[in-house]
């Protein structure tokens, strides 16, 4: 495959007209995945167990109900986004992504043979100065789609062989997420949905998700509210509510469980980018890790940080991290008996 930069492959991976999806030749002939759910019990993918007991019609109408008073996460801006009214994260209340396509640049239990089959939401409600994909998440590029579309996007990530339902900051659009999950199930969707966010969440939303979601794939972004404000459009209350929230994705689902594929089926994955300076509180996340959560916690430690968007109007962001702070993570991780450590 050629070498391409993340953001030049999102911009090539998604082209919609209409109700048309339009992948590039590279990935259209991904293998089938044999991958059925192997060793997860009969109550896998655990959106299907829900739908079954009649529960699942019931969500959709509790979080839809949200949008007329928007308290979908901590920003709470109580806008009514059933009138296109838009609060912290500019979005209304029509779905509206960047990209669909098997990604294989992510956590090897959720890649596999098939990759994972990620869909980028556009916006976001943290809206972090050093984005990465800042072009999606704060400038808000993307196409707006139906339920129904979104739907017919999870089958067809799912087509090409991929092992889950990769949902990219998610948290603002899971209304039209959840009722698309609901049409997509008649229609064979059969792998698990990961919850891939940045941890600002609130446990009323997450209890929503409860028996939807098979694995989450949380960022702990900063332990300190005087740098989640700095850096994250205000967000001062960050870590108290990702705090919250990650314990309530663990109560859901527990450490992360894999087939004998090696294929992740249930469970939390829990990532943390290192940045310059100690500016994400690196040993304050890991101590929350090993006292709150279990040594046995997948974390992914992100040594990939670099200053993007508008971060270098800021000189203590203004770089990558050096070896020695990635090198001090580790050992901090070691220090405290973290033992499932992303490689």
């Amino acid at each position: 495959m050629e070498q391409i930069s993340r953001r030049h492959f999102l911009s090539r991976s998604l082209i919609m007209a209409g109700s048309t999806f339009c992948l590039p030749q590279f990935i259209v002939g991904s293998k089938k995945s044999n991958f059925e759910g192997a060793g997860a019990g009969k109550n896998y993918p655990g959106f299907l167990d829900l739908e079954r007991k009649g529960l699942l019609s019931e969500r959709v109408e509790k979080l839809y109900a949200f949008y007329e008073d928007c308290r979908l996460c901590p920003r709470n801006c109580r806008v009514n986004r059933a009138k296109g009214e838009t609060g912290v994260c500019q979005a209304t209340a029509r779905v509206k992504i960047a990209s669909a396509f098997p990604h294989f640049g992510e956590e090897r239990p959720l890649v596999g043979k098939g990759g994972s089959g990620t869909i980028f939401f556009s916006n976001c409600n943290l809206r972090c100065l050093f984005c990465q994909n800042y072009s999606i998440s704060i400038q808000g590029e993307g196409v707006e789609i139906s339920e129904n579309q979104l739907a017919e996007t999870m089958l067809k990530v799912q087509s090409f062989g991929c092992h889950n339902i990769n949902l990219v900051t998610p948290t603002h659009y899971l209304p039209g997420i959840m009722k698309a999950l609901k049409l997509a199930i008649p229609l064979g969707l059969k792998v698990p949905l990961v919850y891939n966010t940045s941890g600002y969440e609130t446990v009323e939303t997450l209890q929503l998700l409860d028996g939807a979601v098979d694995i989450y794939l949380p960022d702990l972004k900063y332990m300190q509210p005087i740098f989640s404000a700095k850096y994250s459009s205000g967000a001062y209350n960050y870590p108290y509510f990702a705090k919250l929230a990650i314990k309530e994705m663990h109560r859901q689902v527990g450490e992360l469980k894999l087939n004998d594929e090696g294929i992740a089926v249930r469970g939390v994955l829990l990532r943390h980018l290192i940045m310059p300076n100690n500016v994400s509180g690196t040993e304050d996340f890991i101590k929350f890790v090993a006292r709150d959560l279990s040594p046995g916690t997948y974390v992914n430690l992100m040594g990939q940080y670099r200053p993007e968007y508008k971060a270098m109007e800021y000189p203590e962001i203004a770089r990558r991290i050096t070896r020695s702070e990635l090198a001090r993570a580790y050992n901090w991780a070691r220090k405290y008996g973290l033992t499932r450590l992303d490689s």
